[in-house]
């Protein structure tokens, strides 16, 4: 089994930026693609942005595209996502996921097999 715990949530003004983390326990995620996802009050979840086992792939939702950035440190068995340029819209609860590579669409949430709790990020105006 896997536990993914997310940190680094907060309040910020618009402009401002934050960046979480995601540290996984139980086994390596270093052969897992891992994604983030956001859910806003009232809203769906939704793909944020997602990162290969190697790091060297990456894929962003575009209204992120050019203010986020999904990193990892498969030594550490972390993944980071550097949120820039925040907006108010940004505001939502941000969850980590892992799914195995070779499985399904790094955009599908059905997809991933693992989940953190979540983190809120609240962005004021």
């Amino acid at each position: 089994q896997v536990q993914l715990v997310e940190s680094g949530g907060g309040l910020v003004q618009a402009g401002g930026s934050l960046r979480l983390s995601c540290a996984a326990s139980g086994r390596t995620v270093s052969s897992y693609t891992m994604g983030w996802f956001r859910q806003a009050p009232g809203k769906e979840r939704e793909f944020v942005a997602a990162i290969v086992w190697s790091g060297d792939i990456t894929y962003y939702a575009d209204f992120v595209k050019g203010r986020f950035t999904i990193t990892r440190d498969n030594a550490k068995n972390t993944v980071f996502l550097q949120m820039n340029s925040l907006k108010p819209d940004d505001t939502a609860v941000y969850y980590c996921a892992g799914k195995i590579r070779s499985i399904g669409s790094v955009y599908v949430q059905a997809h991933y097999a693992y989940w953190g709790q979540g983190t809120q990020v609240t962005v004021s105006s």
